[in-house]
């Protein structure tokens, strides 16, 4: 089951005949039907057994990213915030035997599987008025903020650190940036001074517990569900320990450019608020953030280029960063 360069048919009839592999351990008959929901960094099925009334998605984890213990502590962390009704997210299912995370071989190395009862809704749409939903997504980061600092984490937890020196230094989880596809010498240079001026203003900002912690680090809107006037959230894979208010700047993954952003801002800000104050350093490292995260993706893509997110993004994202880079540098030489 191992990927190779694109995620071509072949690979991904040898992905779902694993799946189909591991169904009986959620005790799913084998007339389930199983279908392809999203894949990116992971792969996402839905199975429906009509059989035993059995729906859910199930998450084929990318092999050498997330090891075991970090996918129990990312759902130890899911269950704790469904259990205090923090937020609504899909709870996770059991095995037959208890376990919440099936292994299965894939040429050498092992493919982790966890199931989540499905959750109905969808995906809100970029060209829609986001600004609703984004007022009760600061509401809902707020609330997961207040969690994370003062859960007591179960022993053994472990998640990633989300620092600059994991995101754009010099041990990055996604990959080195200048590795950024179509990336130019001119545009490096840019990104480059960017770089050295957001380490530095981060360093100031500090990682004190007031201000760093366990993150979702990843509620773009394709981790969002709406049905009707509920908005869930979905996949904690990236979860983190890393600055709270870089999860604005995830909020806004691959949109950065749009105009409408501030507004998003705006309104994430008002629902962040009606819940816990904001800091004015707080608020001023929102932008950081924002210039951080989309580096960060810029390297995701590039590390990343056989998924088809990386493959509808391409060069022209690229190219983005350099000129909100540039727009950065023009705001930090103004202040």
């Amino acid at each position: 089951m191992s990927a190779g360069p694109l995620y071509d048919v072949a690979f991904l009839t040898r992905l779902e005949a694993g799946v189909r592999a591991a169904l009986p351990s959620w005790g799913v008959s084998e007339g389930a039907e199983v279908s392809l929901l999203t894949i990116s960094e992971n792969a996402t099925y839905r199975v429906r057994d009509a059989a035993t009334g059995i729906d859910m998605a199930l998450r084929v984890s990318r092999p050498g990213y997330n090891t075991r213990a970090e996918i129990e502590s990312e759902l130890a962390w899911v269950q704790a915030l469904r259990a205090e009704g923090v937020i609504e997210t899909p709870a996770p299912l059991p095995l037959a035997d208890g376990s919440l995370i099936a292994g299965v071989p894939d040429e050498g190395a092992v493919r982790y599987m966890t199931g989540f009862a499905f959750q109905p809704g969808a995906e809100p749409a970029a060209d829609a008025d986001l600004v609703p939903w984004f007022e009760e997504l600061g509401a809902i980061h707020a609330r997961l903020h207040a969690h994370a600092r003062t859960w007591v984490k179960p022993p053994g937890f472990q998640r990633r650190l989300w620092t600059f020196e994991t995101t754009l230094g010099a041990t990055p989880h996604w990959g080195d940036w200048r590795a950024g596809l179509g990336l130019t010498p001119e545009g490096r240079a840019v990104i480059e001074q960017v770089s050295v001026l957001l380490e530095a203003r981060l360093a100031v900002y500090g990682h004190g517990t007031e201000r760093f912690g366990l993150v979702h680090a990843d509620l773009r809107l394709a981790n969002l569900l709406v049905q009707g006037e509920r908005l869930s959230v979905i996949d904690f894979d990236d979860c983190g320990f890393c600055w709270y208010f870089y999860d604005f700047a995830a909020a806004i993954s691959f949109l950065e450019h749009e105009p409408y952003i501030p507004a998003l801002r705006a309104a994430w800000m008002r629902g962040y608020r009606r819940i816990a104050p904001i800091g004015p350093e707080d608020e001023a490292a929102i932008d950081d953030f924002v210039m951080l995260r989309r580096i960060l993706l810029t390297a995701w893509i590039a590390s990343h280029a056989e998924t088809p997110t990386a493959q509808a993004m391409g060069t022209a994202y690229t190219d983005g960063t350099v000129a909100l880079a540039q727009a950065y540098l023009a705001l930090r030489t103004r202040e």
